[in-house]
């Protein structure tokens, strides 16, 4: 049987066991076959990110009414400032209308919540639907301790509320 033939998992499959682990294609172990469990919270992290985005984009076509959900910012109305989370919702709202670059303007915050969720959404759609379970993940949840997140996550915060917070002052001056 000539050569060009051969199945192209066949000659993945014979490389890495043949090869010396300098040669492989996957010597770093980029990913590997998810587990069932894996592929199991992939599928529920998939469906509540697809949530989210979509009640987003409902309500940013205007079939859902958002103010019946959240309501005004009280610190807003109270102090005329904004708080750390002004401008959340309608920079959310803005990214599913696709308008990206406005919504980081808007609350940049915001913006960069949205793009982990797409990112996060994307990484389970592929562990989900093909399988491929990413090594990173694991590292990244094994040396990363959780205060070590909420801390970047509170920095994020008020990185954007140092953003809105200016933009306001300077609009009232």
């Amino acid at each position: 049987m000539p050569f060009f033939k051969v199945d192209n998992i066949t000659i993945f499959s014979y490389f890495n066991e043949v090869m010396q682990t300098s040669q492989q294609i996957n010597k770093t172990k980029i990913f590997c076959k998810a587990t069932a469990r894996q592929r199991l919270l992939a599928g529920l992290v998939l469906l509540a990110v697809a949530a989210f985005l979509g009640f987003l984009r409902l309500a940013a076509t205007g079939r859902i009414d958002i103010d019946r959900w959240v309501d005004p910012c009280g610190v807003k109305q109270r102090y005329g400032l904004t708080c750390p989370t002004c401008g959340m919702t309608t920079s959310a709202i803005t990214f599913a209308k696709g308008k990206i670059f406005e919504a980081f303007y808007i609350q940049p915050a915001g913006a960069l919540f949205c793009c982990v969720l797409v990112a996060a959404g994307f990484l389970a759609l592929l562990t989900a639907a093909f399988g491929l379970y990413f090594s990173f993940i694991n590292r990244f949840f094994s040396e990363v301790k959780v205060k070590y997140i909420i801390l970047t996550l509170l920095i994020i915060v008020c990185a954007g509320w140092a953003v809105t917070l200016a933009r306001a002052l300077a609009e009232k001056n």
